[in-house]
């Protein structure tokens, strides 16, 4: 043996001795994450390292029964068939964008599916009839697809899933859907971008939150519908093809604080038996129309800053009532001394349509250069306060208004327009 080879031989057996190492573990090289290591802390797991297995999928069925970690390393990684988590109390971690899952797959199928076992047991052996898995978190990667894809992350039946830090994009279907995900869920710090139908998809889910994401150009922004105490806010919606915030059958919930622009259609949509829910602080902007109650009762919708819609920027429908509007803000982009800050051909500013409704209080707003009517009446609508309101250079139905009260209205023209100093 040569000398090197001595030395080489000398300071393999001194790693096994100081460090305790398993010599088959060295011998196998590199093959899967050494498993046996036990580690000093009592109950303590390894993390499992992505980079030491043949796909991302077979780390994950690595995680054992208990739950675990998969570190998934910086690359690009294509997929062709979901990347499937059956277990709970998992962490699927990435290294921020720089860990890309692309999903290839041009038959709609998914990029990652996250549900109970389809073999799911009760203790005593029988079939679960209801299986759930808990606590799952999608944390730090990129996720995309492509328009023949399906969703970017479809998640059934997983109670307190939270997922935190994603980019999801361009899939052909939703970005995120969440099935029946109604304990807890949690989605907050995300990216969701151009993906062919809604970005997050709520479905029966409750107790749910949605904080400091970004949504641009799917065709909807957000869908709750079946769930209840929604609590959406500090997100930033833009250029959407559709919609932004669709409320179906939902209530106990608040939507503040959010800035909404550039939605083709319409920026948040009470319908289909809403109650008790809250719209307030949020920016309604250059969308082609903006709050829209087709189906609420006992709402309230305040602070708003409605601007530049290009048709009813607050409509209360024939099947909505029992609503309190206050302190909100309609106008268009005036900004002192006679000017407007948009082009001639982008003036659109929209005002309230009370479109045969009842019991509505109107108390506290400024209506500033909408058109075609700050406050336009289709009868018969009935039981409105209307009060302490101030209307600026605007045209106003509410003097339509039928068994109601009206008081304490302010209107006055234009300012007038002073001239430039020298």
């Amino acid at each position: 043996m040569k000398r090197s080879q001595t030395a080489f031989v000398c300071c393999l057996l001194l790693m096994i001795l100081v460090f305790n190492l398993d010599l088959s573990q060295i011998i196998a090289g590199e093959g899967k994450q050494a498993s046996s290591a036990k580690p000093k802390l009592a109950g303590a797991r390894p993390v499992i390292h992505a980079i030491n297995y043949s796909s991302i999928q077979e780390a994950i069925d690595a995680i054992p029964a208990e739950g675990g970690v998969v570190q998934l390393p910086p690359g690009k990684f294509e997929i062709e068939e979901p990347l499937v988590i059956t277990k709970g109390d998992v962490l699927l971690i990435g290294s921020g964008s720089a860990t890309h899952i692309h999903n290839k797959n041009e038959t709609g199928k998914d990029a990652i599916a996250i549900h109970p076992p389809q073999d799911a047991k009760l203790p005593n052996g029988k079939p679960d009839p209801k299986p759930r898995i808990w606590r799952v978190q999608l944390q730090n990667f990129r996720l995309t697809g492509n328009e023949k894809s399906g969703r970017g992350i479809n998640a059934k039946w997983v109670q307190e899933i939270y997922i935190h830090g994603v980019t999801c994009s361009y899939h052909g279907n939703d970005g995120i859907f969440l099935d029946f995900c109604f304990e807890d869920p949690r989605v907050s710090d995300c990216l969701m971008t151009y993906n062919k139908a809604v970005g997050l998809n709520l479905l029966g889910c409750h107790d749910i939150v949605v904080s400091a994401n970004q949504f641009e150009e799917n065709l909807d922004a957000l869908h709750c519908i079946d769930g209840y105490n929604l609590c959406m806010s500090g997100n930033n919606l833009d250029d959407h093809l559709r919609d932004g915030v669709i409320i179906n059958n939902t209530y106990g919930s608040i939507v503040c604080a959010n800035m909404i622009e550039e939605c083709k259609g319409r920026a948040i949509v009470l319908d289909n038996e809403c109650y008790g829910i809250t719209l307030s602080a949020n920016v309604i902007a250059h969308n082609g129309s903006g709050i829209i109650l087709d189906d609420a009762h006992g709402c309230a919708v305040s602070a708003n800053t409605f601007t530049l819609l290009a048709a009813d920027a607050l409509k209360i429908g024939p099947k909505s009532g029992r609503i309190t509007v206050t302190g909100n803000n309609f106008s268009n982009s005036y900004i002192g001394k006679g000017h407007v800050k948009r082009r001639t051909n982008d003036l659109k500013a929209a005002g309230l349509t009370l479109d045969r409704t009842r019991g509505v209080t109107v108390s506290g707003n400024l209506f500033a250069s909408v058109h075609p009517k700050a406050v336009q009446v289709i009868e018969p609508t009935t039981h409105v306060i209307f009060g302490n309101n101030l209307l600026i250079d605007v045209e106003s139905d509410h003097e339509k208004l039928t068994n109601s009260i009206i008081k304490n209205i302010l209107v006055a023209p234009a300012e007038p327009v002073e001239p430039e100093s020298k």
